[in-house]
C-alpha cells in the first residue's frame, strides 16, 4: 500500500517543441521509484495558438496531436503517438494518468457568424443590456483538417452563451450571445463573482445545449477509450454550472471500468464556496486547497511574523480534509500569471513537509520544484533574461519520506508561534517520524511518543542537523530544528 501522492508534470513556462511527452515516458520509472502514485498531465488537445498553446485555450479536443491544424500538427508537448507513449510508460510502472479537461470555453474558430448580442457589465454580468447588437463573432468550429473524424460535431453559435469581441462593429467587452438557450441569462450555479463568473474567456460554452452535453459526455467516453486514463482534472469549475459537471463525472463514471480519480480547479479562499460546491456535485470531485496554498505564501513572504499556529486555519484540508487535494504551487501561481502566489525558496521545504508527511489531504508536487525549470522572460528594460527555478534540494527525500515514514496516528503540537511540530506513530509495517520546523530561531520542542519508543535513538532524515537525539525510559525526547528550517526526525538503528 502506498500514501496516494500526485505530481503536476508540466508548468507554464515549459518550452515547446515537442519536449514533455519524451521527458514524461522517459521519467516515468523514476517518479514511481521515489514514491509518486499519479501523475496530472497538461491539455493534450489543440488549443487555438497550436504548436505554442499551454492547453488552456481549448480549439479541438479530439486533436491530440494528429491533424495540421492552427499551424503544426503537433502540440507544443508533442504528437498523438509521444502523447500516448508518455501515457503508457506512465501506467506501465504502476502510475495514474490524470488528464486535463478544459471545457469552459474555445478558442480560434474556423469561420464568422451573423449573431445578435447583448452588451454586459463586466463588473456586474447579471447587468445585460436590452439593446440588441448585430454583429460577426467568432463561433463556427468545423475542424476541417480533422474532416468529421473521431466527432462530426460542428459547433456554431448555438453553442455558445457569450464572446468577448465582436466584429462589424468591432468591439471588445462581454457580450451574451442570444440564442434558444441564453433567453434567461447565464447559467445557474457557478461563483458569484461579478455577480455571475459564468462568463470567463474566449466562446463561452452553454452546457444548456443537450447536444453540447453529450458531445463533451461522447469525449469523455472517447478520451478514456484512446488513453486508458485513471482520472481527470477538472479547469476552471467556478464558470461552469456545478450540475453539468455532476452528470459527467456520473457518465465517466458508470463508463469506466474502475473508478476514476477526479480534482478539480475551483480557485476560491473562502472554504464555504468550496464546501458548497462539493455538496452541488454530491462530493464527487476532490479540490485543490487554494486557502493553504495562500497561507503558504503569505507564511514565506512574512517570516517570522508569521503564526505558524494559524497555518491551516480557513483551509479545506482543515475542514474536510477527505476532498482536499494540498499543494505548494501550480502553474497558475508562477510570476506573471492571473493567479500570482508564489511561495518564497526557503519555505518551500516546510509547505512540501506540511503535506506530504501529515495524514490529512493529498499532496501534488509541482515539476520546477522537483525537477527544476528556466525559461525566458523580458525585463522591463526590453532584454531577455532567463529565470531560473531551482528543484528543492530536499524534496525527493520528502517524497520516499512519505511513503516510508508518514503512517500511523498523527499528534499535533501547533503550539508556538515560530516553531510547530507533529508525529507520526507508526504501523506494524512502517515506522512514524517527528517533524519540527521554525520560521524563527532555532526551536525544539518535547514529544512525548511512549513506551514504545523507550530509548530509541533518533536522527535528522534531511542531515540538517548531525546530532542523534535518544528518548528517555518513558519515550520522550528534545527534539531540533535550525532557524527557518525543518528536520524530520526518524529511527536510528
Amino acid at each position: 500500500m502506498q500514501n496516494p501522492t500526485l505530481f503536476q508534470f508540466f508548468h507554464w513556462y515549459y518550452p515547446d517543441g515537442g519536449k514533455l511527452w519524451p521527458e514524461v515516458a522517459e521519467k516515468a520509472a523514476w517518479l514511481a521509484e521515489i514514491g509518486i502514485t499519479a501523475a496530472w498531465l497538461p491539455p493534450a488537445y489543440k488549443g487555438g495558438s497550436g504548436g505554442y498553446s499551454v492547453g488552456y485555450d481549448t480549439y479541438d479536443l479530439f486533436d491530440l496531436g494528429e491533424f495540421d491544424q492552427k499551424g503544426s500538427r503537433a502540440t507544443k508537448y508533442g504528437d498523438k503517438e509521444g502523447f500516448l507513449a508518455a501515457v503508457q510508460a506512465l501506467k506501465h510502472h504502476q502510475l495514474g494518468v490524470i488528464l486535463d479537461v478544459v471545457l469552459n470555453h474555445k478558442m480560434g474558430a474556423d469561420e464568422k457568424e451573423r449573431v445578435q448580442v447583448n452588451r454586459v457589465n463586466m463588473d456586474d454580468r447579471e447587468d445585460i443590456s436590452d439593446d440588441i447588437i448585430e454583429a460577426d463573432a467568432w463561433t463556427r468550429f468545423i475542424f476541417a483538417a480533422r474532416n468529421g473524424q473521431y466527432s462530426k460535431f460542428v459547433w456554431d453559435f448555438h453553442c455558445f452563451s457569450g464572446v468577448d469581441h465582436i466584429e462589424n462593429p468591432d468591439e471588445n467587452g462581454i457580450f451574451k450571445i442570444i440564442n434558444d438557450y441564453t433567453g434567461g441569462g447565464w447559467n445557474d450555479q457557478v461563483d458569484d463573482e461579478f455577480g455571475n463568473y459564468d462568463y470567463l474567456m474566449g466562446a463561452n460554452v452553454d452546457f444548456r445545449n443537450n447536444a453540447v452535453s453529450e458531445e463533451l459526455k461522447y469525449w469523455g467516453r472517447w478520451i478514456m477509450e484512446q488513453t486508458g486514463c485513471t482520472g481527470f482534472r477538472l479547469d476552471a469549475v467556478k464558470h461552469i454550472p456545478a450540475w453539468f459537471y455532476k452528470e459527467w463525472i456520473d457518465h465517466i463514471q458508470a463508463e469506466s471500468e474502475q473508478p476514476m480519480y477526479l480534482v478539480a480547479e475551483y480557485w476560491s479562499f473562502d472554504v464555504p464556496t468550496l464546501q458548497n460546491y462539493i455538496h452541488q456535485v454530491e462530493g464527487k470531485t476532490m479540490l485543490f486547497d487554494a486557502p493553504l496554498q495562500l497561507n503558504f505564501h503569505h507564511a514565506s513572504k512574512q517570516g517570522a511574523d508569521f503564526d505558524l499556529t494559524t497555518i491551516f486555519d480557513n483551509t479545506l484540508v482543515a475542514a474536510d480534509a477527505s476532498h482536499a487535494v494540498t499543494l505548494v504551487a501550480n502553474h497558475d501561481t508562477q510570476p506573471l500569471q492571473s493567479l500570482e502566489a508564489p511561495v518564497e525558496p526557503w519555505f518551500k521545504p516546510l509547505a512540501y513537509t506540511l503535506i506530504l508527511l501529515r495524514e490529512q489531504g493529498v499532496p501534488i508536487v509541482f515539476y520546477p520544484d522537483l525537477i527544476g525549470a528556466s525559461y525566458e522572460d523580458e525585463g522591463d528594460d526590453g532584454n531577455n533574461y532567463t529565470i531560473e527555478l531551482p528543484a528543492i534540494p530536499q524534496l525527493e527525500t520528502l517524497i520516499k519520506a512519505r511513503q516510508t515514514y508518514a503512517w500511523g496516528v498523527q499528534t499535533d503540537y501547533l503550539d508556538h508561534p515560530n516553531c510547530i511540530a507533529f508525529s507520526r506513530s507508526g504501523t506494524e509495517e512502517h515506522p512514524g517520524c517527528v517533524v519540527v520546523m521554525s520560521n524563527g530561531e532555532g526551536g525544539e520542542k518535547t514529544i512525548k511518543l511512549g513506551d514504545g519508543f523507550a530509548h530509541k535513538k533518533w536522527r535528522d532524515l534531511l542531515e540538517h542537523r548531525e546530532d542523534i537525539i535518544e528518548t528517555d525510559e518513558n519515550g520522550t525526547g528534545q527534539f531540533f530544528c535550525e532557524a527557518g528550517s525543518v528536520s524530520v526526525w526518524v529511527l536510528a538503528e
